[in-house]
This record gives C-alpha cells, sequence and structure tokens, in this order.
C-alpha cells in the first residue's frame, strides 16, 4: 500500500505550504524523528546493570552514549548531501540498515570499548532517520508553519523518550540489558519496512546534482553566515545540556538517590512530559510570535533553570527534588527551541535542505558528545558533573541568541538582516 500526499497551496500566516501529508505519512515521519530517542532512552535504565556485566566503571558506559553521538553527528555530514542528490526515502532505508547491524553487534557485545564500537554503527545509521526526517518537513512546509509541523511532530515523537525508560525498565528486569538492542533490531526491521509505504517528498526535478567534494565545501561556505550560527548554537548547547542529563541522571537517581530502577522511567518521564507540553504551546504560539520569538523565550528559561540545577547539584539543596525540578524545567525547554532553530536554519537555504539540516544536526548532536562526554569524564559518584556541564550549556545557548538579535524583527516575529 502507497498513502499519497494530497497537494494544496494555502497561505497562513504569510506561509505558504507546498503540500499536506496524510496523517499516516506524518506518524511514519515522527517515528523517523524519534530514532535518537528510541536508540538511547530504551537502555538507559540498564546502564548500572551493562556496567557491572561488561566489568566497567561508570564513566566508561557513560562513553557509550559519546559514542554513539560521535557516529550521529558525523553521519549526518554525509546523509544529508546523500539525500539532496538520491533522495530521502532510498537515503534512510540504507540508514536504517546500518541502524540493525550496529543494534545487533551491541545486543552480542562482551565488553565496553566493543559496545562503544557497534553503538557508533548503529548511530551512523539512526541518524539518516533523524536528519532526513527534518528535511522531509522542510520539503512539504515552509516558515512559521513548517516550525508549527515540527513541533507537533516531535511532540507525537516524544512518545518513545516518554515510555522508552519505562519499557527498558522492564526488559531489564525480566531479559536482561541484551534484550534492549534485540527490541531495537525488531524496531529496525519494522521502520525499514514502514518507510516504502510512503512517498518520496523530494523530486527528481528539485535534486541536487552537484559533486560531494563541492558539497562538502558548502559546509564551510554556510558556516560564514551569522544567522546560521546563531541557530545551530542555540540548539547546540541546549543538545550539550540535554546529553549531560541523560548520561548523568541514570547514576545520579538510581546509584546517587537510589531510585529503583524500574521507578527511573517515571522521573525521566517527567522531563518528556514537560518536551510535550512546551512543543504543543510552541505549536500554538509560533505562527503568531514567529519562531525566533518564541526561541528567545526558550533560551531564557533554559539559562535560568540551568543555573538553577548547577546550585542544587553542588550544594545538595531540597535533594532529589531539588534536581528534579529544575532538570525538569530545562528538559522542558527543548519543546521551545529546538524546532524553532532548525526551522530558522532551514528557512534561509530551502534548496539545500537536506545539507543544512545535516550540519545542524551534526553540530547539535556534536555538543551533545562535549556534554556527555564531559559528564563521564569527570564522574566522580556525585551529580555535580551533570549539574555544572548544563549550567554552562544553558548560559552558552542564551549568549547564541546575541546572533540573532543583532538584527530586526520582521512582521512575522522573526528576525532579519539589516540592510545598511
Amino acid at each position: 500500500m502507497t498513502v499519497s500526499l494530497n497537494q494544496k497551496t494555502q497561505a497562513d500566516s504569510g506561509d505558504s505550504i507546498a503540500a499536506s501529508p496524510g496523517w499516516y505519512a506524518l506518524a511514519v515521519l515522527s517515528l523517523l524523528m524519534g530514532f535518537a530517542s528510541i536508540s538511547t532512552d530504551l537502555y538507559l535504565p540498564a546502564m548500572p546493570a551493562m556496567r557491572r556485566s561488561l566489568h566497567a566503571d561508570a564513566g566508561m558506559v557513560e562513553f557509550t552514549i559519546s559514542g554513539y553521538l560521535i557516529g550521529f553527528s558525523l553521519g549526518q555530514l554525509l546523509w544529508g548531501p546523500i539525500s539532496d542528490r538520491y533522495g530521502r526515502r532510498i537515503s534512510v532505508a540504507i540508514g536504517l540498515v546500518m541502524f540493525v547491524i550496529g543494534s545487533a553487534g551491541c545486543a552480542l557485545s562482551g565488553n565496553a570499548l566493543a559496545m562503544i564500537g557497534w553503538r557508533m554503527v548503529q548511530a551512523l545509521g539512526a541518524c539518516a532517520s533523524v536528519a532526513l526526517s527534518r528535511a522531509m518537513v522542510r520539503d512539504l512546509y515552509q516558515g512559521n508553519r513548517a516550525a508549527q509541523m515540527m513541533s507537533i511532530l516531535i511532540t507525537v515523537m516524544a512518545i518513545a523518550p516518554l515510555i522508552g525508560p519505562l519499557v527498558g525498565g522492564q526488559i531489564v528486569a525480566i531479559a536482561g540489558w541484551r534484550a534492549i538492542f534485540w527490541t531495537l533490531v525488531c524496531i529496525g526491521l519494522v521502520t525499514l519496512a514502514t518507510i516504502f509505504t510512503i512517498p518520496e517528498t523530494l523530486p527528481t526535478a528539485r535534486r541536487n546534482r552537484e559533486s560531494f567534494g563541492l558539497v562538502m565545501k558548502h559546509y564551510t561556505s554556510l558556516l560564514r553566515h551569522r544567522r546560521l550560527l546563531g541557530y545551530a548554537g542555540t540548539g547546540g548547547f541546549l543538545y550539550a545540556g540535554m546529553f549531560a542529563y541523560i548520561a548523568g541522571t541514570p547514576f545520579a537517581y538510581i546509584d546517587y538517590y537510589h531510585i529503583p530502577a524500574q521507578l527511573y522511567g517515571l522521573l525521566f518521564g517527567l522531563g518528556i512530559i514537560g518536551i510535550m507540553a512546551a512543543n504543543i504551546l510552541n505549536s500554538r504560539l509560533v505562527v503568531h510570535l514567529g519562531y525566533d520569538r518564541m526561541l528567545m523565550i526558550g533560551t531564557i528559561i533554559a539559562a535560568f533553570s540551568a543555573m538553577v540545577t548547577a546550585l542544587a547539584t553542588g550544594t545538595g539543596w531540597c535533594g532529589l527534588w531539588g534536581l528534579v525540578v529544575p532538570l525538569f524545567v530545562f528538559a522542558s525547554t527543548t519543546g521551545l527551541i529546538v524546532a524553532n532553530s532548525i526551522t530558522g536554519a532551514l528557512s534561509d537555504f530551502p534548496e539545500r535542505a537536506g545539507t543544512v539540516s545535516a550540519l545542524i544536526g551534526a553540530i547539535q548532536y556534536g555538543s551533545g558528545i562535549v556534554g556527555s562526554g564531559m559528564v563521564g569524564a569527570f564522574a566522580d559518584g556525585t551529580p555535580w558533573p551533570m549539574g555544572w556541564v548544563i549550567g554552562i550549556a544553558g548560559i552558552g545557548s542564551l549568549l547564541s541568541m546575541r546572533l540573532l538579535t543583532a538584527v530586526r524583527p520582521s512582521k512575522t516575529g522573526n528576525f532579519r538582516q539589516r540592510k545598511d
């Protein structure tokens, strides 16, 4: 069965819509967008058990997240131009095959180094789904409407990280941590079959026929754009903090505060609920306020909550809940920052949506490498390393907005270059 896209053109707050996909196609895009969460959140409750089984210390197990992010960030730099040249669907399909192979390797790993290596392979495949699903949204929508649809898709996608730790904790309790990666093998195979039930979003006439060498040079030229750096910085610093949160909370909650692994998912799920609520709010307000104004609001809240998190981890203020509450607020700002920063970056380069999406994704997840890696490198058995990394990340996200606020807001609420 092939699901068609119903073509239509209309105006919505000054933004035209190129096409309106049916609910099934949107559901598939949400699934693809969720592969980063699916690949990581499902196994978070298993990290302490993996540490014991693989005879590794906590820092080494946390590096399995950093290794994943290395593959995830670098891989996007390849998938973006490949999809611009050959189309989105076939590129995603090849990536899913790699994801399945990497997941099976993780399940069979006998030591932490092997696990890190296979996580990189898994990530090289998973990043195709995430980066190209964003480009597919940009193929179909423009401007504030694209930001609105991105928020809606992220809200649906957030179901994965919401239930992932809960399901993962039960899988660990029933079948052990290796069963989690066999579950990911099954998810990859099902998604691979599903991708061929939706149409290609990038017509042949719109594909980029430039050589890969020239495309790679474009990455350098894109980094000279002040606005692009602003969007990349706001999202990148947030990702550094979020992956510090992802890497640090299993040990902070389970080992330091002695929360049972089966209940870890409940605390982690609070942040996901916050992200979903913020995305719903963003989808309602962005068409009126503009994605840049919503981005500014998100970065201000992120910076404040990040500093409170750092204070709480450094002083032990209010114990467990003194950590959970500011982390909840910080995580929630993802719903105000991610969709708007990606949309802003893509809006300036619609003809290179795949390449720009890949570059933004590489910067964001590359920042995640730094965030999770620093938590692992400075691990001392307390939540403090996670706290100060998140604090720096929140401030950095806010400061990156300076690259955007140096220009004037337009009628749509978005900043545009001054014409001197």
